[in-house]
């Protein structure tokens, strides 16, 4: 079966930097509803399309196609007091944004004169990501899995 909308695709993949290090690789296979979902970076949705079981894919990707750049306002400066006494560079807190509501995951980077700094911009933004898959399973979505626009089962969404 080849990849096309309403497909639930199934892959496993590695991501490198500009340099070619690995940077993420999947522990296990992730699914995705295939057909603008945006169950994955829309230029590998595009590279895995008309793809069956067995093939690869190898996508170059800029900071625009992936994790976006970062955005200025996603970092703060806050007192120490705030945190909790053990707090360390790389700890994450939830905070929600005074503009929009979404809970947003700030990530310590620096403990500096008293502060943190913390980030919520994706690790990987403004980063070039290369990334290879090897589709494992291509199946027909179920009626379920459009309705929710996005795959269920084994290695996909659960409800």
């Amino acid at each position: 079966m080849q990849i096309a909308k309403n497909s639930v695709v199934t892959l496993d993949y590695e991501m490198f930097d500009a340099d070619n290090k690995m940077i993420d690789k999947s522990e296990e296979p992730i699914s995705y509803l295939h057909g603008g979902y945006d169950g994955i970076f829309p230029l590998v949705e595009e590279a895995l399309h008309g793809k069956a079981v067995g093939d690869t894919v190898d996508v170059m990707m800029t900071s625009d196609d992936a994790f976006g750049d970062p955005e200025e306002e996603l970092v703060r400066v806050e007192p120490l007091d705030v945190f909790p006494a053990d707090i360390e560079i790389g700890m994450v807190f939830e905070a929600d944004d005074p503009e929009t509501g979404d809970v947003l995951l700030f990530r310590v980077t620096d403990i500096a004169d008293g502060n943190a700094i913390v980030d919520a911009n994706h690790p990987l933004a403004g980063m070039a990501i290369r990334f290879k898959g090897k589709i494992t399973d291509v199946r027909e979505a179920s009626a379920d899995e459009i309705t929710h626009g996005h795959a269920h089962g084994e290695h996909g969404h659960h409800h």
